[in-house]
């Protein structure tokens, strides 16, 4: 594995049983991701896009093959070891912002750094540094309902890197949102992953912001290929 590969999947395959038929969705899939790489999959709905976040981010095992995550095979872990890894060295962003409504912004940013066993003063501070960054600090203290769809999202994604983890995973994460609003999102986004070197794989159908990244993927017969 080169120095800068940060997650590599190798020849990894996913299959899924509906009755008497078995469904190959990853078939050998090759796929790295590097430090400080934002990463585009652009494919059509049901191709296998979720599947493939899903097993990068260790919320499935593969059948075959195997996950790397900075040089250490994760494919085979227990469960225990499998989310102690996805709590501190991934980050996930979906399309819907899942914040927890009774918690204001800072505290759902706070909460992943709690979980991991951080002093809530230090959470705090973290916390309110990644909303300075994300330029929505003075909404520290409002609830999700309180917020606009853009604000609901950089606090998403605030959160999704609260533990300075190595990889952000995101599922549409601008997909909720107006075309304007999408860019700013993303704006920020792309400003966090280049200072901090995180690698970044986002699936989106938004082919405008696809062309922002620094590489575009899809996925095709089970294979990730370039496009």
């Amino acid at each position: 594995m080169a120095a800068d590969v940060v997650i590599e999947l190798k020849a990894v395959e996913r299959h899924y049983v509906q009755g008497q038929r078995k469904l190959t969705i990853l078939n050998g899939v090759d796929f790295s991701l590097h430090r400080g790489e934002m990463v585009a999959l652009v494919a059509p709905s049901g191709t296998g896009k979720s599947t493939l976040l899903h097993t990068a981010g260790l919320l499935e095992r593969p059948d075959a093959g195997d996950v790397m995550l900075a040089g250490r095979a994760c494919g085979r872990l227990s469960d225990d070891e499998r989310t102690a890894i996805r709590r501190n060295d991934i980050g996930f962003v979906y399309q819907f912002h899942h914040l927890l409504p009774e918690f204001s912004a800072v505290e759902n940013i706070m909460m992943p750094q709690l979980v991991k066993g951080l002093p809530a003063t230090e959470a705090r501070a973290r916390a309110m540094q990644l909303l300075d960054y994300m330029q929505i600090a003075k909404r520290a203290e409002h609830r999700p309902a309180e917020l606009s769809g853009g604000e609901q999202q950089r606090v998403a994604i605030a959160r999704a890197v609260a533990n300075a983890p190595l990889v952000l995973l995101a599922d549409e994460p601008t997909g909720n949102l107006d075309p304007t609003t999408a860019s700013y999102v993303f704006d920020a986004l792309s400003a966090l992953v280049r200072q901090s070197g995180l690698a970044a794989l986002i699936a989106t159908h938004n082919h405008e912001l696809a062309r922002r990244m620094d590489r575009r993927v899809t996925l095709s017969e089970g294979h990730v290929v370039p496009l």
